[in-house]
């Protein structure tokens, strides 16, 4: 078991519910009652899928963060 180091969120006003993020890391996202976006946790282990889901948000409405630096999504 990995140690937690990341955190994630996601911006509900940009959130546009593509379902990009479940569809590649549904082990820590999923759409909510209303079609937007949500972590299953704030707190993960690092987990490049995490990344991943981010850089393909289509509105960039998911942040992974690393302490305090944002590393996702990434330049």
């Amino acid at each position: 078991m990995r140690a937690v180091s990341w955190t994630t969120g996601v911006d509900r006003a940009l959130c546009m519910g593509s379902g990009m993020c479940a569809g590649i890391a549904p082990e820590l996202y999923r759409l909510d009652d209303e079609g937007r976006a949500e972590p299953l946790a704030t707190d993960i282990p690092e987990d490049e899928r995490a990344l991943d889901a981010a850089d393909s948000c289509p509105a960039t409405a998911i942040s992974v963060r690393a302490g305090q630096r944002l590393i996702g999504p990434r330049p």
